[in-house]
This record gives C-alpha cells, sequence and structure tokens, in this order.
C-alpha cells in the first residue's frame, strides 16, 4: 500500500529568528541532564513566537479579505475551480503555553507556536471522485531543554515535538490521495474509497443536532483518529468500503497508519496494520437514537520496545508483534424530557490477543447522560460520566491487562493532554453554554485515577514512527490518585471560513503526579488558535 519515498522539502533556510536544531536521537535527549532556561530567555521566546503568532493571524486575516475584495464575509467560502478541479484549504496557527509539572532538570515552562497548511484539489465525476492534498507543517520556537531524565521524561507536547524532529521543524508531504468509486456494480448506496485518506472511528453516520454533537465529541475516535490535535496529524493507507444511507451504515477499512503526529515527516506508512468493521443504526421510536457494533484487529510489526509495566530486561527481549482483537459497541440516545433535551451514552469493548510474548486480555467502558435547557438564554448543557480502561494487575505475569488504545485521537476525552484511556479512571462533569450564537464556552472537571496501581500512567495517541513505540509509561508509585483537571474553552465563529479558539487548563497532581515531580505537582496549559477555511 505504499505510496513512495517522503519527499520533504528541506526548510533550513527559513529567517534566523526560527531556531535551527542539532540532530540528536531521542534516547539521547531523554538520557541528557539540561538545565533550566533562564527565566528572561524563556519570557523573550514566548514573546517572538507570540508575535510571530499575532502578525501570521493578521495577515492571514487581512490577505483573505482582499481576495474576497469585500468588507464581510460570504455564508460559505469561495468556491476556486482550476481546469475543472475544486481548490480549497485552510490555515491553522496555534500558539501554546506549557507550565508542565516542575521536574528537577529541564525546562518545565516554555512557549511555542505552529501552523498547518492544507491545500486541495478534487474532482467529481458520476461514477468516481478524485481528491489529492498537500500538507505544510511548521513548528516555531520548540523548547531546547524541556526533557528531564527518566521518570520524569518529556516535560508536555514541546517537549514531544522536539524529540520527534531532531533535524527539521517543517516539512511538506502527501496528507490525502485517494479514488472514490461510487455505486459499485449498480448499487448507489456502496462507495469505496482506495489510497491515502483520513478516517474516525464512530463517524459512519454523522447525525445532525444534540446526537450529533454527542456523538462527535464523546463517541468518535476512540480507538482510530487522525490525531487532529497535533499539527501534523496521521493518515491511513488502505480501502474503505461503505455502504447505507442516512439511517444505517456498513463500514469496512483495511490499512496502514503513515508517519506524522508529532513528527513533521508524514509520507512513510508504518509497519502497522489496522482492520475495522463497524455497522451503524439510527432510531427514532424513542427520541433519536445511534447504536454500532464494531470490531477491530490491530498488527504491530515493527521492532520496537513496548512500553508496558513490564520490567526493562523483559521487555527489551520481546521483539514479538502485537495482535490484538477488539469487539465493542455504543448507544446514544437523546429525547425530550420537561423544557429540554437528556441524553444517555454508554461505551464498552473487550479485547483479545498478543502483546508480544504475552496474552492480551483487556476492556473498557463508559457511561454518560445530560440535559440541556433550551428555553434558556444561555442554552445551557450539562452533562456527566464515568470512563474505566482497565490496567495491568500483575507486570511480571504472563497476560497484559492494561487496554490498548490502538491509533485513537485521544484529545476529545483529554482535553488536557495529560493522559488518554490507557489504565484510566475517569469522573467528569461539562458545562457548555451559549452566551451569543457565534461563542460558545465549555468548562469541564475531571477527578482522574490509574485503574490499577501496579501499572503506569500513560499517555499518547499511538504509532507515529518506525523508532518509537507511540505512547509513553511513566510509574505509578504505587499509588492510583491521579490528578484533578478543570479547563475552560471559548469558540468564536467570526464567519463560516474563520473559528478563533481559546483554552486554558489547570491540573492539581495528586500522588501518582507526587511521586515523580515532588517538586511542583502543579501544571497549567494554555493555548490560541485560529482557523482559515479557503
Amino acid at each position: 500500500m505504499g505510496l513512495g519515498e517522503d519527499f520533504h522539502t528541506d526548510f533550513h533556510r527559513f529567517p534566523q529568528s526560527v531556531p535551527q536544531f542539532v540532530h540528536r536521537s531521542s534516547a539521547q535527549l531523554a538520557a541528557d541532564h539540561y538545565g533550566t532556561a533562564h527565566p528572561g530567555e524563556v519570557t523573550s521566546a514566548r514573546v517572538r513566537v507570540l508575535i510571530w503568532i499575532l502578525g501570521m493571524m493578521v495577515l492571514s486575516q487581512s490577505g483573505f479579505a482582499q481576495s474576497r475584495g469585500e468588507p464581510s464575509a460570504p455564508e460559505s467560502p469561495r468556491v476556486i475551480r482550476v481546469a475543472g478541479w475544486t481548490v480549497s484549504g485552510s490555515l491553522r496557527l496555534r500558539f501554546e503555553d506549557w507550565d508542565f509539572f516542575k521536574a528537577r532538570s529541564g525546562d518545565n515552562s516554555y512557549g511555542y507556536g505552529a501552523s498547518l497548511l492544507r491545500v486541495s484539489a478534487g474532482r467529481q465525476f458520476r461514477s468516481h471522485d478524485w481528491l489529492f492534498e498537500l500538507a505544510q507543517p511548521w513548528l516555531i520556537g520548540l523548547p531546547a531543554h524541556a526533557i528531564a531524565p527518566a521518570p520524569q521524561g518529556q516535560l508536555g507536547f514541546g517537549a514531544t515535538y522536539y524529540a520527534a524532529n531532531p533535524d527539521r521543524t517543517a516539512g511538506i508531504f502527501l496528507k490525502q490521495a485517494y479514488v472514490r468509486l461510487k455505486g459499485l456494480a449498480g448499487d448507489q448506496a456502496s462507495t469505496l474509497r482506495l489510497g491515502r485518506f483520513e478516517f474516525g472511528d464512530g463517524l459512519e453516520l454523522n447525525p445532525e443536532g444534540p446526537l450529533g454533537a454527542v456523538v462527535r465529541d464523546r463517541v468518535a475516535n476512540r480507538m482510530i483518529g487522525n490525531f487532529g490535535f497535533t499539527h501534523v496529524m496521521r493518515s491511513l493507507d488502505g480501502i474503505h468500503f461503505s455502504r447505507g444511507g442516512s439511517d444505517s451504515n456498513f463500514t469496512f477499512l483495511a490499512a496502514r497508519p503513515t508517519e506524522g503526529v508529532f513528527q513533521v515527516k508524514g509520507m512513510k506508512e508504518l509497519n502497522v496494520e489496522m482492520v475495522y468493521g463497524a455497522w451503524s443504526k439510527i432510531h427514532r421510536s424513542v427520541g433519536e437514537g445511534e447504536g454500532r457494533i464494531f470490531g477491530t484487529y490491530y498488527h504491530d510489526g515493527r521492532d520496537v520496545l513496548k512500553t508496558d509495566a513490564r520490567p526493562l530486561p523483559i521487555r527489551a527481549q520481546d521483539r514479538e508483534a502485537i495482535s490484538i482483537a477488539t469487539i465493542g459497541g455504543n448507544y446514544v440516545n437523546v429525547f425530550n424530557l420537561g423544557t429540554g433535551k437528556a441524553d444517555v451514552l454508554f461505551w464498552g469493548a473487550i479485547q483479545s490477543g498478543t502483546w508480544g510474548t504475552a496474552t492480551h486480555r483487556a476492556n473498557a467502558f463508559a457511561a454518560e447522560g445530560g440535559y440541556q435547557w433550551n428555553n434558556l438564554q444561555l442554552k445551557p448543557w450539562i452533562r456527566g460520566g464515568y470512563f474505566r480502561g482497565s490496567g495491568d494487575d500483575d507486570p511480571t505475569g504472563r497476560t497484559h491487562g492494561t487496554f490498548f488504545q490502538e491509533l485513537p485521537t485521544p484529545r476529545p476525552f483529554a482535553r488536557f493532554p495529560l493522559y488518554n484511556l490507557m489504565n484510566n479512571e475517569d469522573g467528569f462533569a461539562q458545562l457548555t453554554v451559549t452566551p451569543y450564537r457565534k461563542l460558545i464556552l465549555r468548562t469541564e472537571a475531571h477527578s482522574l485515577n490509574l485503574a490499577n496501581a501496579k501499572d503506569l500512567w500513560y499517555i499518547g495517541g499511538g504509532a507515529f514512527q518506525k523508532e518509537t513505540f507511540g505512547f509513553t509509561g511513566r510509574p505509578s508509585g504505587g499509588a492510583k490518585r491521579f490528578a484533578d483537571v478543570f479547563d475552560l474553552s471559548a469558540d468564536y465563529q467570526f464567519d463560516a471560513q474563520t473559528t478563533f479558539t481559546f483554552y486554558v487548563a489547570h491540573a492539581s497532581g495528586k500522588a501518582v503526579i507526587r511521586s515523580i515531580y515532588p517538586g511542583g505537582p502543579n501544571a497549567n496549559f494554555a493555548y490560541a488558535e485560529l482557523n482559515r477555511r479557503f
């Protein structure tokens, strides 16, 4: 399923204000003992990157306004056609500010910027469609001293990007390239995509209204996703068959993921196979509901050190592949209750297979509910729930019991990206209000624990490099209590093409965090982001 060799452009001749980094392996970076940067240097770097981001935001806004030739935005992006092809794209600019848990050494407080430009060309015919898309990520001002010795490790995503990109901070690669065949063998309900594309599990029907919002925010991408929060993301090379209409759907996927996510090189595929099948159905007997039954098969044949709770000598000798089958399902229902709408969600999965030389047995489940008032000015929507992903209760045994999240987009379920759904217990409450039709405010509170104190604290979203596993783990210190997390986001829709997001979060570390970062168990994270479609 290969699509050829990586054809990255060399971006080393950017202006001198963009830092150039010396090539170092991730292992070397993790082993080094870094000193903390001078506070004045950190503040200066933050200011320079923030000025760059704000300048790019202003230029993008003014540039697009001039291209339109009118002061107000149209209802939808202007359609650009060239020789029968439709050209479109997006530009995302973000400034991130991290104040990670304080390590004994290394820079835990820093800011950096990033941009992601995507340009696509598509053409539709009666029997098939074509789409080609290029992506160009650029990382600006990454922290050079944000990796501490184990077990403290990488101090936030800035350190992860730096470790994954030792010799370049920008790239260009083929993000999508596929043909979609329509009406297979005369069956108008069937389509088949062949090539490179993005995919998220749970989005087969994508209904509108509150039901669609719950499915998109709390069901989709739990097991397979493009990791859209990162500045590179991932794609899949393979086939995607879909049959159905607006009320039912059968989907089959067989693919291999590409590099990317944290690494600006995203062209090559990885030695990982993913098979997915799902049947989804919408019913309207009691309100509106959607049910789905799904199954996945995941095979990882890379020769990399696995991340799990076993002692290092045992893991180092285990070079066998990972092969895991997952069977699960979910049900979401939205119904009228009083002056508003209530919603319920149930999601669950069981896993079986092999984890290298060990047997794999794991499970996960979620139960959530909410209520939205329709007659109040702010239309408040309150939701809450509980999730549990199993952990390994015997790291020296022959059975691996940690729920494996495969290739997900973790952030919908961990907006402050400090954790994922592996060995995780999450009790949460959420409030969303709409004070103005273009403005949505949302706040969440999470009480987080490890499912098993003998297992690790896991973070990550799956394979993205040949030489690294894709999930990292830190020791629990024999404790389960992890952290309390509080956050607030604001999304403002300027027009149909432009969205601005501001997000801020605080994590109060408990016993697990304090055992690793005794000098500073609290963390903060904030970012400002502009998205522009064209």
